[in-house]
């Protein structure tokens, strides 16, 4: 990148913390390109989880939440950005060229790039503490400062999503390419992708709302809890396409910096909407099949005594960069 302001430095620093975005499975299915004033984000449709992930939907996801990162890091560095969401018809994996001029960045800017190392995925049992009103209508909102509705789960429909959470790991319990692929993606110890086995709840402790990853070592709270007071949010699009799946990751990732902004536990639920049938049955119970559903975010209080979740690992910067003008190496 040439110019004066943001300068590649201050490029590649944002990157860094785009880079810490939540993918499945860790997958970091993303690619960049910098180039003169421009920065462009591509799926790497190699890193695409052909079972639990058919169609892709997950991944261009996974995408957008690094893209909502990488643009709060940005803006805490003194860049602006303008972002063309699928600029290319033809190039489908090409998700944003993203357009960067000078700005001041304001204390708020700072503090929301702040919280990107900070976020966590917690698949642990939450307290029983209520989370406040007040705190769910300030995650929902930085969801809808994205486009996108987000929902509070609640009643009869509540008991179809968790309904809906069982069948989904009944059904891909029978699938042996399904877990074979969880063994290869879950359980790690030294890895830069995947999901670490300190980040994954031990053999016999999964509170059942979860994915049953393999090898987890992380240890439920000591503190007897006898009802988790966790919140359910659907985020929901009008549409299905490829924009909307980019947009429902830019809504997923405001609105988990908002719940860590807040001290809340948060973990994103994907399983039950990888399964078509289940999908179609939430979409029902929950949107009166009006929009679709994207992703099921769970938020609560960790219990007092709980040990602190520890990151999970990301490739160098150096792997997931491209040159500008290398032949492109996304097509599916």
């Amino acid at each position: 990148m040439t110019g004066t302001v943001p300068d590649n430095g201050s490029v590649r620093a944002a990157l860094a913390l785009a880079v810490r975005a939540p993918s499945i499975h860790n997958s970091q299915p993303w690619r960049w390109r910098i180039g003169e004033r421009t920065v462009h984000l591509f799926a790497d449709p190699s890193r695409n989880l052909r079972c639990a992930d058919p169609d892709s939907r997950e991944l261009v996801i996974s995408c957008g939440a690094a893209l909502h990162h990488f643009r709060v890091a940005m803006a805490a560095l003194g860049g602006a950005t303008h972002v063309h969401r699928l600029p290319d018809p033809n190039r489908p994996n090409h998700l944003a060229a993203i357009e960067i001029s000078s700005r001041v960045p304001s204390d708020t800017d700072i503090e929301l790039a702040a919280l990107i190392p900070r976020r966590r995925s917690d698949r642990r049992t939450y307290s029983d503490w209520p989370v406040p009103d007040g705190l769910v209508r300030s995650i929902v909102s930085a969801a809808a400062a994205e486009g996108l509705a987000l929902i509070p789960v609640e009643g009869s429909a509540r008991a179809g999503v968790e309904r809906a959470i069982r069948i989904a790991a009944e059904r891909h319990e029978s699938l042996p390419d399904y877990e074979s692929e969880m063994h290869a993606w879950s359980g790690r110890h030294a890895s830069p992708d995947g999901v670490p086995a300190r980040n994954t709840i031990a053999p016999g402790q999964s509170p059942g709302r979860t994915r049953a990853f393999a090898g987890g070592v992380l240890a439920q709270s000591t503190v007897r809890v006898d009802r988790d007071a966790a919140v359910l949010l659907m985020l929901a699009t009008p549409s299905d396409d490829r924009p909307s799946q980019l947009r429902a990751g830019e809504a997923a990732s405001a609105a988990l910096l908002a719940a860590a902004s807040a001290g809340l536990a948060a973990c994103p639920l994907t399983e039950p909407l990888e399964i078509s049938d289940v999908r179609s049955q939430v979409r029902r119970d929950v949107l009166s099949d009006d929009g679709y559903p994207q992703m099921i975010l769970r938020i609560g209080w960790a219990p007092m005594n709980a040990e602190p979740v520890q990151p999970t690992p990301r490739r160098p910067l150096d792997d997931v960069l491209d040159p500008f003008d290398a032949p492109d190496q996304t097509a599916q």
